[in-house]
């Protein structure tokens, strides 16, 4: 399944979740509202291709408060801790004389602790890992990573595929607040945090993050 696919469909069960849960209006104002929304359903769309984006299109609300994301302050925030994690671990591997090129998987137990995974010896591993757990800073930026960098990922994969199909993204919208001073970096990573727990791990998963952070050194696709 195409990421782009994947996304359209957790938008989708996302937001028909989201209006399972609110009650359906009634009376005078539901019949205009219905009919507005009729009329605007039925205008016709410019050009065949169904991706372009109109003018209409550009006008979009919600495209508007996506434009308003600083994504390259958030870039340059997460790019920070992961340039000092890496060069943590390219250090360790020095240190211990092991091949440059060694992957390295970091991630946080179930204590919040540092576990180290790579194909080297159990007692080297376990003294990177060791030094790596009373190492301050390299914990506070892999804490950090560990949920900005899964919020940054999602909007990113969001905006490019907003921009490139025109593909609203009803997620992206939950997580964008009206008000840009409440959308900085850690604003947005707390709400996409509870929007994690609020829908189900398929969604999730579908929408290119999954519920768990791990950071791979020298890791081959």
């Amino acid at each position: 399944m195409s990421l782009l696919t994947s996304l359209i469909r957790a938008s989708t069960q996302f937001q028909q979740a989201m209006e399972k849960r609110q009650t359906p209006a009634t009376g005078p104002e539901a019949a205009a509202g219905k009919a507005q929304t009729k009329t605007v359903e039925s205008e016709p769309t410019s050009g065949d291709d169904r991706f372009t984006p109109s003018d209409a299109s550009l006008a979009d609300p919600g495209r508007l408060k996506a434009r308003r994301l600083a994504m390259a302050d958030y870039r340059q925030t997460v790019g920070q801790d992961l340039a000092f994690v890496r060069e943590t671990l390219r250090h360790k591997l020095a240190e211990y004389n092991l091949h440059p090129a060694t992957a390295l998987n970091v991630s946080k137990n179930e204590n919040g602790s540092i576990a180290v995974e790579g194909k080297i010896a159990d007692k080297t591993r376990a003294l990177i890992q060791k030094d790596l757990n009373v190492n301050k800073n390299f914990k506070e930026a892999f804490n950090r990573l560990s949920t900005n960098e899964p919020t940054l990922h999602f909007m990113d994969n969001a905006l490019k595929l907003n921009q490139a199909y025109g593909v609203n993204n009803p997620l992206l919208d939950t997580l964008i607040s009206e008000n840009q001073q409440f959308n900085g970096l850690q604003d947005l990573v707390h709400r996409y945090d509870t929007m994690r727990r609020s829908v189900s791990a398929e969604q999730i998963e579908a929408a290119g993050n999954a519920r768990t952070y791990a950071f791979n050194l020298n890791a081959r696709a």
